[in-house]
């Protein structure tokens, strides 16, 4: 287990995964529930949801993604993101993260002053179940990586397993144990980025 720090220092994005796991399911379903019912939500509204994929159903989650895309793409080349999409059907499972959109109406309605940044908050709020959950994958020997191929999936992936229709699809997070070091980061200058006063 590293510090926080060295956790967020090796946070990378793994496109090579194997359907191997440093972890058992029951560790890997702790961290998860862990992930859900600690990290904060703006109100505490705790409007994220979460979906663990495994077996059959990591696998026929790409499968749709991959289906879908070949249709969409018809008469383009195809190779390329059938093999990205084939990588990430490789690892171990998917998390799916959704927003509810029935809590955020309801935060709205509660707090008529504040409506218009409940939808933005929600954003906040899907944003930090997502690193978090990277994170930790990666500190027990995962590696993963942050994919985004909602909205074209939706429907498809409601209807597979039966998800409520006010979840919104925010995330979706291959991962597997890493079977290639990732590419190199870059940086751009910290102190472009990192003011301090005193």
């Amino acid at each position: 287990m590293n510090t926080a720090q060295q956790a967020f220092e090796h946070r990378r994005s793994y496109y090579s995964i194997s359907n191997t796991s440093p972890i058992s399911d029951d560790k890997l379903i702790e961290i998860l529930t862990s992930i859900i019912k600690n990290t904060p939500s703006g109100y505490n509204s705790q409007s994220t949801r979460m979906i663990l994929l495994l077996d059959k159903s990591h696998l026929r989650f790409w499968e749709i993604v991959k289906g879908i895309l070949k249709e969409k793409m018809a008469g383009r080349p195809f190779e390329r993101t059938e093999k990205k999409i084939n990588d990430f059907a490789a690892g171990y499972g998917t998390v799916l993260f959704f927003e509810d959109q029935d809590i955020v109406k309801s935060m709205q309605e509660k707090f008529p002053n504040y409506a218009d940044n409940f939808t933005i908050w929600s954003q906040h709020t899907a944003a930090m179940h997502q690193y978090a959950t990277w994170v930790l994958l990666e500190d027990t020997g995962f590696g993963a990586s942050l994919q985004h191929y909602h909205p074209i999936i939706d429907d498809a992936v409601a209807k597979e397993w039966n998800i409520p229709n006010t979840w919104k699809l925010t995330a979706q997070m291959p991962f597997g144990t890493p079977t290639a070091e990732p590419g190199e980061k870059t940086f751009e200058p910290v102190e472009d980025r990192f003011k301090i006063f005193r």
